[in-house]
């Protein structure tokens, strides 16, 4: 599946049957997007390629290791390595398609905004598990 940005300048493929998403809803990812969450997915690296705009790729980390990419023209999220590891977050509202995936997690519950109203659907976690629990997780049957 193909994933653009809003300018369309930065676009990437994931291979495979595309995981499940999960909704973030920590102050962080409202900062990020001006949204109550995020919703994205987790590949392996792997599975993951730039086609273009990589160079177009800007990046942000604070101290306490949060880290953000977005494209230097559009400033829309792009994907980002999860730290050391070898999975690749994906902005769910990137990917250009829809294979039937379906909201499996809410997590960070816990800094949810007020105004927020988390659906009942899904796990939910107070803050971030155990990435690969996560990972496997949101996994879905190869197609």
């Amino acid at each position: 599946m193909i994933g653009k940005c809003l300018c369309g300048e930065i676009e990437f493929e994931i291979e495979g049957t595309i995981p499940n998403l999960f909704q973030c809803h920590c102050s962080l990812c409202r900062k990020q997007g001006g949204v109550a969450s995020n919703a994205g997915t987790i590949v392996h690296e792997s599975k993951f390629s730039w086609k273009s705009g990589a160079n177009k790729v800007a990046y942000y980390k604070k101290d306490t290791g949060f880290s953000s990419n977005f494209c230097s023209s559009c400033g829309s999220p792009v994907p980002n390595q999860l730290g050391d590891t070898n999975k690749i977050w994906i902005p769910a509202g990137l990917l250009e398609g829809d294979e039937g995936q379906q909201i499996v997690a809410h997590i960070y519950t816990k800094s949810k905004a007020g105004w927020d109203n988390i659906p009942d659907s899904g796990q939910h976690f107070d803050e971030m598990p155990d990435i690969e629990t996560f990972y496997n997780m949101l996994q879905r049957p190869e197609r």
